[in-house]
């Protein structure tokens, strides 16, 4: 996998590309569901060799250690090495966790975990929710339904001050959450909400800032497939794990609304109010209509299926009919049938054949990354790195607090790097034994990871969200004679990313509102396990 690249190796639009046209009137070329593996470009030929070395190095330092512990650490490094080649991660976690093995314990480890890990690692019956939840957003994306949902937002939010942006924000957490792509979400919105911003006279950084900010929240909102890998990596139930998300991600979604609502009231210029309805720079002439309360009403009509959707599957868990696994493959069926529908005549089981097709390939190799996972959790138990880590971060006297807001500086800076999965997979394993000793709920630090990685994928210098929306903006078609620079798009990302600083520090304070909805469906469904 490239920086081009989604997990199943299909290519990412272009960003001229007309298959992120929100509309829905093109069908999209791809249906990634994850950001892309790696942040970089392919390594240049410097970069293998000194890689390469790199890797000899760590492998040197592992069979001549002399301790287990040791070992481990060269371990470690080597796994980081990989990434940074942009080396699948599957591979980068599994191939150093079985030498790893094998240097400490031998050959009768290594082959045990060979033989028990593949197994162990996705056979668990909650695992099953995953291509559901999978192949329910591929077959949603292939509906058209993504700019529909968008137009409803749109219609509904456009006459409060700020109400495009506000609606922009509600649509991107929506639609993130129903693709599981942050970076799919922000090619279709950008293309789409920037110039309906523009030519409602925003200012050039609230329109960019607002799509970059959108898709924060998406991957909190069940259905979240970054949480369900969470729970087969920390061992928590599927359906907790997926609820504990929803109030934190809506919460977030509603303080960025909040926050452009604000911008209208104190500076309504920056959204368009108190002038022309057309940008003074829009060279093209073009201006958005006016939206009646019949157009807001005749919109609703064509999101029915999402709306019958989120009945079946947030209505089947609450009231105990689904378990997590049962309410997924019962959206899937339904979007099966809402994506026959809304494309009849025009291929319909051609589309469903590719996202069936398009849902094995993004199920295998998210198995394939949670096996390498499980390999690193046994090489830390056989090394006994862990234990070590544990005891090196509980000396240090931090508190809880403390403990947590070195984690947040720690995670930002690995976003510079890697995409949330990969920091995920990497991470976890080594800090859920510290999080027992700390008081920290498993279900709590999803939620606080999931966040922190989408955070950390709009984060300047290095995130990858700024440049996808500031490739997206020099677009004629987009940007509609307004240039847009690098530097508007981190001005604007000044402004927008306080709000979502000021939200972490007060998960941090208020852990309560990640379990308060899990704890609710569990007395009032009599539990969610499965």
């Amino acid at each position: 996998m490239n920086a081009n690249t989604d997990l199943t190796g299909t290519p990412l639009p272009p960003e001229d590309s007309n298959s992120a046209n929100i509309t829905g009137t093109q069908p999209p070329n791809t249906t990634a569901l994850f950001p892309t593996g790696s942040r970089r470009e392919r390594p240049g030929a410097l970069a293998l060799s000194i890689g390469f070395g790199l890797v000899a190095v760590c492998l040197i330092g592992l069979f001549t250690s002399p301790s287990a512990a040791i070992g481990g650490a060269w371990c470690i490094g080597m796994m980081l090495v990989l990434l940074f080649l942009s080396v699948p991660v599957a591979i980068a976690l599994s191939v150093p966790s079985i030498i790893g093995v094998y240097a400490v314990s031998g050959i009768p480890a290594t082959m045990n975990i060979l033989s028990i890990a593949p197994f162990s690692a996705v056979s668990d019956w909650s695992m099953s929710v995953l291509p559901m939840f999978i192949f329910m957003g591929m077959l949603l994306t292939q509906s058209g339904l993504s700019g529909k949902v968008y137009r409803v937002a749109d219609h509904w939010f456009s006459w409060l001050p700020g109400g495009i942006g506000i609606g922009t924000t509600f649509a991107g957490a929506g639609l993130s959450a129903v693709t599981g792509s942050t970076i799919g979400m922000t090619y279709a919105l950008g293309r789409a909400g920037i110039p309906e911003m523009l030519k409602a006279g925003y200012d050039r950084r609230m329109a960019v800032g607002t799509i970059m900010v959108s898709g924060m929240t998406g991957n909190l909102i069940p259905p979240s497939i970054l949480m369900v890998v969470y729970a087969g990596i920390a061992s928590v139930p599927v359906g907790p794990a997926l609820m504990a998300g929803a109030v934190p991600g809506i919460l977030l979604a509603v303080c960025f609304a909040v926050f452009i609502f604000a911008i209208g009231v104190i500076a309504p210029k920056l959204v368009g109010r108190g002038q022309s309805a057309q940008n003074p720079t829009n060279t093209t002439g073009t201006t958005r209509p006016t939206t009646t309360w019949r157009d807001r009403f005749i919109s609703l009509t064509g999101i029915w299926g999402f709306a019958v959707i989120l009945v079946v599957l947030f209505g089947g868990m609450f009231s105990g009919i689904f378990t997590p696994t049962e309410a997924g493959a019962a959206a899937a069926l339904c979007s099966l049938l809402l994506c026959l529908w809304e494309k009849r005549g025009d291929g319909p089981w051609r589309k469903v054949t590719g996202s069936a097709m398009d849902t094995v390939a993004a199920t295998s190799a998210i198995f394939f990354i949670m096996i390498g996972a499980t390999m690193l959790t046994s090489l830390l138990a056989i090394t006994g790195l862990a234990p070590i880590l544990t005891g090196f971060i509980t000396d240090l006297g931090l508190s809880r607090i403390g403990f947590l807001l070195v984690l947040i500086v720690l995670y930002i800076i690995m976003g510079m790097f890697f995409d949330t999965l990969s920091m995920m997979l990497l991470t976890i394993p080594i800090l859920l034994p510290t999080l027992e000793a700390m008081g920290v709920s498993p279900l709590w630090f999803g939620v606080f990871v999931v966040l922190l990685g989408e955070f950390a994928m709009v984060t300047p210098p290095v995130g990858i969200i700024p440049y996808i929306v500031h490739s997206i903006a020099k677009n004629p078609e987009v940007n509609l004679g307004v240039t847009v620079t690098l530097r508007d798009i981190f001005v604007s990302l000044l402004w927008f990313l306080p709000v979502g600083v000021i939200f972490l520090i007060l998960m941090v304070v208020v852990p309560g509102m990640t379990e308060w909805l899990p704890d609710l469906i569990s007395r009032t469904s009599g539990g969610m396990s499965g």
